[in-house]
């Protein structure tokens, strides 16, 4: 069954915590089904629907946490959080997580989402092609920012 990725199961709403004096802000959810669209685009994003909140809407740099707490892998992920205006008029707030040189199945699994350094503020493109060359330039400055973070072990082979 496929579900929406705007209804949070209430045992499941995302969290949002904001580290003391970090400059970081931390989402917990659970990864929901979306449009796809990333993945046609060839960039597939982890989707965790997210309430209102005081976390700037953009691009961010950052990084998740996945699997349980004995066991966790860390990604670095370009995240997009806001409403996607390129596609939609009024959309529902939406953090999507592109984990960088991750492949596999994330739907259902909870993650912890920190974002470290916003890259840019969200904005409408004209269309997909503008939208998917923009994308790579953020993931481009997403890698630069992790090698410079001391992060350059979680990334892949480019």
């Amino acid at each position: 069954m496929k579900k929406d990725p705007t209804k949070c199961n209430p045992s499941r709403t995302p969290q949002s915590q904001a580290g003391p004096n970090d400059g970081y802000f931390q989402i917990t959810g659970v990864v929901g089904h979306g449009d796809h669209r990333g993945r046609l685009l060839g960039f597939p994003t982890a989707n965790i629907a997210i309430p209102p909140n005081n976390v700037s809407n953009g691009v961010w740099a950052g990084t998740v946490h996945l699997g349980s707490q004995l066991d966790r892998s860390l990604y670095v992920a370009a995240i997009s959080v806001g409403d996607r205006p390129t596609y939609y008029s009024r959309g529902q707030s939406l953090l999507e997580a592109n984990l960088l040189d991750y492949t596999g199945d994330l739907y259902g699994q909870s993650l912890v989402v920190t974002l470290h350094t916003l890259i840019r503020s969200q904005r409408k493109f004209a269309g997909t092609s503008e939208l998917v060359d923009q994308i790579q330039d953020d993931v481009a400055r997403v890698r630069s920012w992790a090698a410079q973070a001391g992060l350059g072990g979680y990334l892949g082979e480019e």
